[in-house]
């Protein structure tokens, strides 16, 4: 029976009317950020040097307004506000290409979306950031977002360098499957590295990658296809070589919600033992989003069935980025509960989530990981690989991991969102997020 799968990411665009095209390369100057609201509305007001044209979604889990601002840098005096009434932290940082990001984490759950207003001109240019019942100055027309229940996973509003003189008709681009009160599965897609002709790494023994990583795939799946609320699909299930950029296609046509790879690393150094996680880097994800906006003529589809073919240039970069800043953030979240469960089956090579362009984890529609189980060039860790016991112990460490992310962060419409969320306890986190949010 088929059963549609609603995507982790709904994503809505909502396009002012006669927008000007996307801001020319010139540096704008962040040069005051004030804040004000209550517990239930905020107003985020930021003066800047020059007309800047933002890129502002929401974020669940925690819920977060992200507010993009391409060409801008951040006044070396600039102290953001203190976080108050709705928001319970504000934070910024610089980001690649010259653009700067500001994330306001908010309490609870909020279903309201952000307006978003400017004003001025060159020199003397505010934008307005607003949520909730909180007035914007009535001499300033808004375009306000599209009401919208529930709250989806994120929302993508582009708006213009300066307020129109009255409220502009908004285009909303839907995701063409939607789904409605759905209780479904979650997806994991895991990889089993190499295969067929290509044995990947070998041992000293003589054992192969592929050979080691389809058996903790296919152990990994069937935990996760015991576990209620969760199934697994395999890219590959038998010694064949498929092609990179084909896994992460059979992963998008399962819907997945978390693409997980498995592999086995190799160096000349054999005393070198250990695991280690990796997501994707910033320039992989850089020359990933240029590819997919090349693709547009060729009707490439976001995953919850917005094409890009039938959007204008500017709003699909805009959806694109969104969508992988989104899904960075959460790999990193996920690939570090995983390499937490994987440090307690056996050594640790990288204590912090690691980053790389690797073509399978370039996917812009679900976290993804990469997961080095061992070093297979150590001959102890060679005959750990080859044992049956071991496997399970990494595949059992990988899908605690992977339930213990989800139990956290379920996907809209699952199980695991109509269920009791885990509240993580209060530690230290073990590595940055480099998505910014």
């Amino acid at each position: 029976m088929n059963r549609y799968r609603s995507p982790i990411l709904v994503m809505l665009a909502a396009v002012v009317a006669g927008a000007a095209p996307a801001a020319a390369q010139a540096t704008a100057l962040l040069q005051a950020a004030a804040l004000n609201g209550n517990a239930s509305s905020l107003t985020l007001t930021l003066d800047l040097s020059a007309p800047v044209h933002p890129v502002v979604f929401v974020l669940n889990a925690p819920r977060r307004v992200v507010v993009d601002l391409p060409g801008t840098r951040c006044a070396a005096a600039l102290r953001l506000p203190s976080a108050a009434g709705l928001v319970a932290a504000l934070r910024g940082a610089a980001r690649e290409h010259g653009s700067y990001r500001l994330v306001l984490e908010l309490r609870g759950q909020p279903d309201a979306l952000p307006r978003v207003t400017a004003m001025g001109e060159a020199g003397d240019y505010q934008l307005q950031i607003s949520l909730g019942a909180t007035p914007v100055s009535a001499s300033v027309a808004t375009a306000p977002a599209p009401a919208l229940a529930p709250a989806p996973a994120a929302v993508v509003l582009a708006v213009p360098a300066a307020a129109p003189a009255m409220a502009a008709p908004v285009r909303v681009v839907a995701p063409a499957h939607a789904p409605s009160g759905m209780d479904r599965d979650v997806v994991v897609a895991i990889d089993a590295g190499h295969g067929g002709e290509d044995p990947g790494a070998s041992g000293p023994g003589g054992t192969h990658e592929k050979d080691v990583t389809l058996a903790i795939a296919r152990a990994l799946a069937a935990r996760i296809n015991n576990r209620p609320g969760m199934h697994a699909v395999l890219t590959r299930d038998s010694d064949r070589l498929i092609d990179l950029r084909e896994r992460t296609e059979r992963a998008r046509a399962a819907n997945a919600d978390l693409f997980v790879s498995i592999h086995a690393d190799a160096v000349r150094n054999r005393a070198i033992t250990g695991a280690s996680v990796y997501t994707l880097s910033d320039r992989g994800a850089s020359s990933e989003a240029a590819r997919w906006l090349a693709d547009r003529e060729n009707a490439a589809v976001m995953k919850g069935g917005v094409s890009l073919a039938s959007v204008n240039a500017s709003l699909a970069s805009v959806l694109v980025d969104a969508a992988q800043s989104q899904n960075m953030g959460a790999s990193v979240e996920a690939a570090d509960e995983v390499l937490a469960a994987l440090d307690r089956v056996g050594a640790i090579r990288k204590r912090l989530v690691q980053h790389a362009g690797f073509m399978v984890l370039k996917s812009p529609d679900a976290p993804s990981m990469l997961i080095e189980t061992a070093y297979i060039s150590n001959p102890a860790e060679e005959r750990n690989l080859a044992s049956r016991l071991y496997q399970e112990r990494l595949a059992g460490a990988i899908e605690a991991g992977i339930a213990t992310y989800f139990q956290r962060h379920p996907p809209d419409g699952t199980r695991y969102a109509s269920t009791p969320r885990v509240t993580p306890a209060p530690v230290t986190p073990t590595v940055a997020d480099d998505s910014g949010v």
